[in-house]
């Protein structure tokens, strides 16, 4: 039976006491290191190391500061420790028959809350249930001065002004060291279904971006080598009405494609050549890509795989209003942060006043 969960007293020891030596700490640590220069590179799991550009500075753990404060389960929200396993909480979740809605991609076992909401990163339902960013509902964090911060709470709210807690989705440690994650959960869905279609990809983009204007309780879409999978997810009825009007086979195998998809283990990912995303608006254009590709989210985001120059992605993603981020492997030096001239000069202000001394995970995003 699902219950609430909180920081207990373990043995007459009151671990709010270490959370408090453990925050502080940590705190020093960051003053000492902005008084004498010295960069620090936070780490959670280093499951993402690959990400952004190269690591820089001295190694600053968080992994050991673990565990789920505070879990509702009937107010839909939990509240961990950044350094609580990706693992654990989903499987904390998952007896209460809940699950984190944006199906964030771990990388391995050892993957933290922390580390996955500082890289921002989804899985195949992003569109369609919302991003890492839209679900966090507050933070505790400690900037590039040693101050301990705390932004947002535990509800859904309108706010007056920039939520800062969400800010820190997608900064990659360069804002601040998160040390506490609020975050809105989801029912897992009585059922869902996979069924594909053979196209090409420009029939599958007419397909995928026509759905976004219907009522189907689509959770997920891909298509990769002529073949178009869409994840149905909700009521068995409402499923196989749905179903009944697309048409296309049924995959039995739905479930594990989804859950490589989002882990990077098809077969697609392991071929040559360096892994850049190409984000854009969905369109129903196909972009000139000669190169292996996967697209997902609705046509939203393309997988890349090669060996040409950066240059030539830009070109093909500017022509459709996207940008590039390159996602593992090659050149790691290059400045590809996807920001345009204004992005740039308002994440350098950003930086600047949260983490004056750019001791922070320095150049991780940007130089």
């Amino acid at each position: 039976m699902a219950g609430t969960f909180r920081t207990p007293n373990c043995h007459g020891f009151d671990l709010r006491f270490y959370v408090s030596y453990f925050i502080q700490s940590l705190a020093k640590t960051v003053r000492d290191a902005a008084t004498k220069g010295d960069p620090l590179c936070i780490q959670g799991g280093n499951t993402k190391q690959f990400l952004g550009r190269e690591p820089l500075g001295k190694p600053c753990p968080v992994s050991g500061y673990a565990g789920v404060i505070n879990y509702e389960p009937t107010e839909l929200v939990i509240t961990a420790k950044a350094g609580t396993r990706l693992v654990d909480i989903e499987a904390t979740l998952a007896r209460a028959g809940q699950m984190l809605p944006f199906e964030p991609p771990g990388f391995g076992v050892d993957a933290t809350i922390g580390g996955t909401i500082a890289c921002g990163l989804s899985g195949p339902a992003r569109p369609y249930r919302g991003a890492a960013r839209d679900l966090v509902l507050g933070i505790t964090c400690i900037n590039g001065k040693g101050q301990i911060l705390k932004f947002g709470g535990q509800v859904m709210k309108n706010v007056a002004g920039y939520d800062v807690s969400r800010l820190m989705v997608g900064s990659m440690g360069t804002l601040g060291i998160m040390t506490e994650i609020s975050l809105k959960v989801l029912p897992v869905p009585k059922s869902t279904k996979t069924l594909v279609f053979e196209c090409s990809s420009s029939a599958a983009l007419k397909k995928m971006t026509s759905l976004f204007a219907r009522s189907i309780p689509v959770t997920a879409s891909a298509w990769h080598d002529d073949l178009l999978r869409i994840r149905l997810s909700g009521v068995k009825g409402s499923i196989d009405a749905a179903s009944a009007k697309l048409g296309g086979e049924f995959d039995p195998d739905g479930d594990q494609f989804w859950q490589k998809l989002k882990e990077h283990r098809l077969d697609f990912f392991n071929g040559p050549g360096s892994l850049w995303r190409l984000s854009l608006k969905p369109k129903n254009e196909v972009l000139p890509l000669t190169d292996p590709h996967l697209i997902e989210w609705g046509g939203g985001l393309y997988w890349v795989k090669t060996s040409r120059p950066p240059s030539d992605l830009m070109k093909i993603a500017a022509s459709a209003g996207g940008y590039i981020t390159r996602f593992n492997g090659g050149d790691r030096s290059e400045n590809l942060s996807g920001l345009d001239g204004v992005g740039m000069r308002l994440n350098q202000q950003l930086k600047k006043g949260f983490d004056p001394h750019n001791i922070l995970n320095p150049g991780r995003l940007f130089v």
